[in-house]
């Protein structure tokens, strides 16, 4: 969707840099992955670092000051990230240094951590064990560091995209945390991008045919609302309407309802509050015309 509102948006009618906008972006959506990880790495090294300054400064220290923080650097999780060769090689092989040269948001985090009553509790804790240390993280990831206003903005500057990969890289991150163990290999913090090359393979093909067939998707629509003016019709609105036609068209293996049900989400998502029934309606007599004219073709997984 996005990489066609901008072609439409921008006049190019280039499609091979909208496929390499695509692929970038999704690659990118990795990327912000890796750097939330790498966030609480420098959070730990932060703490080990004011552990250190600390041991040298004991006597005008509170005489818990030491054990609280070195049950902070010695939190199995941040441990397990920081220790890990596979991840280390990873950001150092894409150039992921974006914390060290924004110090300012780590120690931001770093001290809105150690002034919480998340981490408050967690230090009075007498046992702590790999399910403890994984729970503060988790409870640090979602009340503290994912709502942070500053961090949001910092994402939002470095990549425009990131705005709606945010909350499903969030969303994965902490399923993934939960999951963890406390002997994991490494490479379970590195999963794949792409379940498999499918996944890929099909938002190139959507979007390649919808921005091939953009004249004859505009003939499908119209005539389907009483009031029809495609210059009055949100530019959204549009782009999704030929999505949603492209793909009941010419993916066999997808059901009808769940495209129908996919870009009424998006458009509630990212179009007027009206879009999702205005879109709605059109798909739907669409679809009976479809199944009576024997356009719809569905296999497989596509009659369930």
């Amino acid at each position: 969707m996005q990489c066609i509102y901008a072609l439409i948006q921008s006049k190019d009618d280039s499609l091979q840099k909208q496929e390499k906008f695509l692929k970038v972006s999704i690659e990118n959506t990795y990327t912000l992955y890796l750097l939330w990880l790498s966030l609480f790495v420098e959070i730990h090294q932060k703490a080990g670092e004011q552990l250190r300054l600390s041991s040298k400064k004991y006597l005008d220290r509170p005489s818990g000051t030491l054990l609280n923080l070195e049950k902070l650097v010695q939190n199995k999780v941040l441990r397990q990230l920081s220790e890990n060769k596979l991840l280390k090689e990873e950001l150092s092989r894409r150039k992921l240094n974006n914390w060290y040269l924004n110090e300012e948001y780590v120690k931001l985090i770093y001290k809105d951590i150690v002034e919480s009553e998340i981490y408050k509790r967690y230090i009075t804790k007498e046992e702590l064990n790999y399910q403890s240390d994984k729970e503060l993280i988790l409870d640090l990831f979602k009340e503290i560091i994912a709502p942070n206003d500053k961090i949001y903005e910092y994402f939002e500057d470095d990549k425009l995209t990131w705005v709606d990969d945010i909350p499903i890289v969030n969303t994965f991150l902490l399923k993934h945390l939960k999951k963890s163990q406390e002997h994991q290999g490494d490479a379970y913090f590195l999963p794949r991008l792409l379940k498999d090359k499918e996944d890929l393979d099909f938002a190139n093909k959507l979007l390649a045919k919808t921005l091939l067939q953009n004249e004859k998707l505009e003939k499908e629509i119209e005539g389907k609302t009483p009031n029809w003016d495609k210059d009055r019709i949100a530019d959204v609105d549009s782009i999704l309407l030929k999505m949603a036609i492209c793909e009941l068209l010419n993916f066999s293996s997808i059901p009808e309802r769940v495209t129908i049900n996919e870009y009424l989400e998006i458009a509630k998502e990212y179009s007027t509050p009206k879009s999702s029934i205005f879109i709605n309606g059109i798909l739907d007599k669409l679809t009976k015309e479809y199944k009576v004219a024997g356009k719809l073709n569905k296999v497989g997984r596509g009659l369930l």
